[in-house]
């Protein structure tokens, strides 16, 4: 269990919401049981901050069975649904509360991880309720102003009874505490595996504003005949995007943009064309293909049929003979992950699966759906990180090329007709 505590407008549920795409995303199922969202759904109709105040005692009861009721449900989460990490997203600032969480938790034989974020800096405390709180459910139709002024207040109650983790008191506990979004961080008897990849991936978020850019290389020799894998150079199309690229990179006006790339020619072809400096990946390499690398899908039906329909049935976990799967594509990709959420303004040009890979992070998408993203050739996704998620903006750069997404046919028997196997199959030459 991931137990959240802090003051509200904290940074706390944009921390749980992060970490649990993050975890899903490298394959720990992993869930966010948000107590506010109970309170909510147990009084209909929120009035003011007189609602949090420690000595409203019907109030206290029904803050105390929502926290209660959520616990049940983290029970059940991890005994039916085989969940491996549960985030309790609640103030939990008060010591009898955290308690309740421990005693639960020892009863369940669960570990607890706590993860306390301390702020006292006005200006982030400001705009996190200005990007947060005023569109909460809480202030429907409320007057700005009025709703800020209520929420102050609501964060006063909180205080009144906050008692942080305290390093001596607390030292047997397992906890990381956040100072001020990140400029300082105390971590306390780091226990296990995915309690020391938690710690390493809060100390590198950040929430300076910034813009990621992902898109493909330009359309390649191999892409025109339906050719998977291979390290071809860009066709006279390719080469038009790569200068269409440029001049699109150059009127964003990015304040010190980075470019990464793979380790193969056309990525790096697409890059000389920006002309700026850019930076070598090979993690950015696209999936190995095995057997079947410089191959078109006809051919593998042809060679291979019994794998073709396989890897149509688990697209996700399917490793192509002597090659990789989409799943070992994100063990490779944790690297560039971690660096991107470190770093601001990237634009990364790599290859349809790797693409795949990398969206299924930013936009919260499953394993199912991460393998059949739609990443068309010479379009550009810009992607602006928000307060809970990231918006996409898809731009076509107006220069065409073949279409290489091919999805996921209804018939995935193994011994299915070839022309069910090759019904999704784009056109090529």
């Amino acid at each position: 269990m991931i137990v959240m505590v802090g003051l509200p407008a904290r940074g706390k549920t944009y921390i749980s919401k992060k970490l649990t795409r993050y975890l899903n995303w490298i394959g720990v199922p992993t869930r966010v049981f948000n107590v506010g969202q109970y309170r909510r759904d147990a009084v209909r109709t929120y009035k003011s901050f007189e609602f949090f105040r420690p000595d409203n005692e019907e109030a206290m009861k029904i803050r105390k069975a929502c926290a209660l009721v959520a616990l049940k449900d983290v029970f059940c989460y991890f005994t039916q649904d085989h969940g491996q990490v549960a985030v309790f997203d609640a103030t939990n600032t008060t010591r009898e509360r955290r308690e309740v969480i421990l005693a639960f938790a020892k009863e369940n034989g669960y570990k607890v991880f706590f993860v306390e974020s301390l702020c006292d800096d006005p200006e982030i405390i400001a705009e996190n309720i200005k990007q947060v709180k005023l569109s909460s459910p809480d202030y429907v139709n409320c007057d700005k102003e009025e709703a800020v002024a209520d929420f102050l207040k609501r964060i006063d109650c909180y205080r009144l009874t906050y008692v942080p983790l305290d390093d001596d008191k607390d030292r047997y506990l397992s906890y990381i505490k956040i100072f001020n979004v990140g400029s300082r961080y105390l971590a306390n008897q780091v226990q296990d595996h995915i309690q020391s990849r938690i710690v390493y991936y809060l100390m590198n978020i950040h929430v300076t504003p910034r813009t990621i850019y992902l898109c493909r290389h330009g359309e390649s020799e191999l892409n025109l005949l339906g050719r998977i894998g291979g390290d071809s150079g860009l066709s006279a199309r390719g080469v038009k995007f790569a200068e269409a690229l440029g001049t699109y990179i150059r009127g964003q006006c990015i304040l010190d943009l980075k470019i990464w790339t793979s380790h193969m020619r056309r990525t790096i072809q697409t890059a000389e064309a920006i002309g700026v400096p850019y930076e070598q990946w090979k993690a950015l390499n696209e999936i190995d293909a095995g057997v079947c690398e410089e191959m078109t899908y006809e051919e593998i039906q042809d060679h291979f049929p019994e794998e073709f329909a396989l890897r149509d049935q688990d697209k996700y976990r399917y490793r192509y003979p002597k090659g990789e799967s989409y799943e070992d594509l994100v063990q490779r990709l944790e690297p560039v992950i971690m660096e991107l959420e470190r770093q601001e303004n990237v634009l990364v040009i790599c290859h349809q699966a790797i693409m795949r890979c990398l969206l299924a992070y930013f936009l919260d998408k499953t394993s199912e759906e991460l393998p059949y993203l739609k990443c068309p050739l010479h379009t550009v996704m810009k992607l602006t990180p928000v307060a809970y998620g990231c918006e996409v903006e898809s731009i076509f750069l107006n220069v065409e090329a073949v279409n290489t997404h091919r999805d996921r046919p209804m018939n995935v028997a193994v011994d299915r007709d070839p022309e069910d196997a090759l019904l999704t199959v784009p056109e090529h030459d």
